[in-house]
């Protein structure tokens, strides 16, 4: 694996090798009081985000000190970027100082790929090498979103593979759902989209999915329930009538959790919007695993880490 840009490049044996590699690690700092591998020691890490974020960022920048790495942030707002350098010219000036994996997040759809693009371009006039993780680009992707969410489903359920998953809400912005649709159908889970007509992307009938617009009729048949971010800040346009109808049309309150299954697992990506997307009550219980998406997302990351820099396990 040279680069990790979108859940697609993943068939379901790397997709699980992954996930396993994540239990090992997260097996392997149990009980340390000093929480640090030697792994990817005199490697150098490089996040570099274009666009805000606490858990993505932070956690990449954990996952790669707990393995040893030398971990560098860049923002956007803090560097050359806001004198107008280009990102061709900031990853070209990245690559000079040594860097091994650079992790980006930008508001253009593909702008992870073209890095990669001129990384493996680099690579073959230079012999030098930095592997690219996407971190979110745009509406596009976010691969390591939906592969910290498999683990927790795993974690939680026992297996991905015949579970239903719904995703809820603003599909339409959300690089999250689109991750989670293809991974997740990848492992074997059946992946309900339940949104307003308005919140959902041209030609998603292609997606491996199936699309509901009514949440109470779906979720006695969930597994698990994902509820997605209302973006606001990408919408220009009139997409539901308030914030109040929306929470009572798709928000998930404590009577809606009550449909769910009795194991039925609650999930949001975060930020929440509490009271709009999801009901503090219904985050804060006990089948709500978003505080455990959060701690798997470290070990995600050190694994993709590990695969990208340490190569792949026997």
């Amino acid at each position: 694996m040279k680069h990790l840009l979108t859940v697609t490049d993943l068939d379901a044996a790397t997709a699980t090798a992954l996930l396993d590699t994540s239990d090992r690690l997260r097996q392997a700092l149990l009980g340390r009081e000093v929480r640090k591998l030697p792994t990817l020691r005199g490697r150098t890490v490089i996040t570099m985000f274009y666009e805000d974020s606490t858990r993505t960022r932070v956690s990449f920048e954990i996952a790669g000190k707990w393995m040893s790495a030398d971990t560098v942030n860049v923002s956007a707002k803090g560097s050359s970027v806001s004198k107008g350098e280009s990102l061709r010219d900031t990853s070209l000036t990245l690559s000079a100082m040594g860097a091994d994996c650079v992790i980006v997040r930008h508001p253009a759809s593909g702008a992870a790929h073209r890095l990669a693009a001129w990384a493996d371009k680099d690579r073959e006039s230079t012999g030098t090498h930095t592997s690219i993780v996407n971190a979110g680009d745009g509406t596009h992707e976010h691969p390591t979103q939906a592969l910290l969410d498999a683990a927790t489903l795993r974690d939680r359920l026992g297996s991905v593979a015949g579970r239903r998953i719904g995703i809820v809400g603003d599909v339409l912005h959300s690089r999250v759902a689109r991750s989670n649709v293809f991974l997740l159908a990848t492992l074997g889970a059946e992946v309900v989209l339940i949104a307003p007509p308005t919140l959902l992307p041209v030609g998603v009938a292609e997606w491996p999915c199936r699309v509901s617009h009514e949440i109470d009729a779906e979720l006695p048949g969930l597994d698990a329930v994902m509820m997605l971010r209302v973006q606001a800040e990408r919408m220009t346009g009139g997409f539901f009538p308030s914030s109040r109808e929306y929470a009572v049309a798709y928000g998930l309150s404590d009577a809606r959790a009550a449909m769910l299954p009795e194991h039925g697992v609650v999930l949001h990506p975060g930020p929440m919007v509490r009271g709009m997307e999801i009901a503090p009550s219904v985050a804060d219980s006990a089948r709500a695993a978003i505080l455990a998406q959060v701690r798997n997302g470290v070990h995600v990351r050190m694994a993709v880490l590990y695969h990208l820099l340490a190569g792949a396990p026997e």
